[in-house]
């Protein structure tokens, strides 16, 4: 079988198109790149899912803790506690169990004029419990760095806003939350590589692949079991966590520089990677 047949048989594999056995014998390097590539769809998913989501509730989070009204404060901070204080591993596991606790064939929800059942026998398959799970947790994380960008706003530029009148959510849009995220975002490019690469945990946590279609890891850990070679599946998976990590830096370089297009370059803030080895 040539590599361009394998391409064809297993790019897709990872989500349902396609051959269905896996190789078990005479594994060829490009068997281990198409399939450890399909595997990444998935981390893909995983981390865009999370961190749009959570790019939104973030934001809330941060200026609900910003607030000097506690009933906004106090759950924004207790939020914030609870999801840096405890390891994503262990939410992963706790989240597991609480879903599985809940029962299968839904919720029953009473509007008064009509009940509607909410789906619940998804919550504990990958695609979508362990995709909540990195949601709350990026959402914990990034609230804290919009917070403490929220802190760096220079007075003077809410007091000339005050000048011009402006007041409420339209100060909000305008002033405050672009100053915001021109601020946060050098931090947030490191966010979104750490949650990007705490996809990989998913492989590790009780959430079932679908259909055994996995992401990137659980490929890798196949082919290393099959071959006895784990010196040649981890490097794979290692070079594409490398270049999508490139493509994040690229990505968010460029929303950077158009955050920061009207400030001098010697006055911009800029991105510093700085790895975080405990989660």
């Amino acid at each position: 079988m040539s590599c361009y047949d394998t391409l064809i048989d297993y790019g897709l594999r990872s989500i349902g198109i396609g051959e269905r056995l896996l190789p078990k014998t005479d594994i060829t390097l490009c068997d281990q790149f198409v399939l450890i590539g399909s595997g990444m769809i998935w981390n893909v998913y995983f981390a865009v899912f999370a961190m749009v989501l959570g790019f939104g509730i973030a934001t809330l989070v941060a200026v609900g803790k910003a607030s000097e009204n506690s009933w906004a404060a106090i759950p924004a901070k207790a939020f914030i506690f609870l999801f840096r204080g405890s390891p994503l591993f262990i939410q992963f596991f706790l989240a597991y169990e609480i879903f599985v606790l809940i029962p299968k064939v839904g919720i029953d929800i009473n509007l008064g004029f009509a009940t509607i059942t909410a789906e619940t026998r998804w919550l504990t398959k990958a695609w979508l419990g362990a995709v909540i799970v990195l949601f709350l947790n990026t959402s914990a994380y990034s609230g804290e760095i919009f917070y403490g960008a929220l802190r760096a706003i220079p007075k003077g530029d809410i007091e000339a806003a005050d000048a011009f009148g402006m007041s409420g959510f339209r100060k909000f849009r305008r002033i405050i939350w672009p100053a915001m995220l021109r601020l946060a975002w050098p931090s947030y490019t490191n966010e979104a590589i750490f949650m990007f690469h705490a996809t990989t945990l998913v492989f590790f946590s009780g959430f079932p692949a679908w259909r055994q279609s996995g992401d990137a890891l659980y490929y890798a850990s196949y082919f290393a079991d099959k071959t006895f070679n784990p010196f040649v599946s981890y490097p794979i998976i290692a070079i594409y966590f490398v270049s999508f990590t490139l493509l994040i830096i690229t990505l968010f370089g460029w929303a950077n520089k158009r955050l920061n297009r009207h400030i001098a370059p010697e006055q911009r803030v800029k991105f510093r990677f700085k790895p975080q080895f405990i989660r």
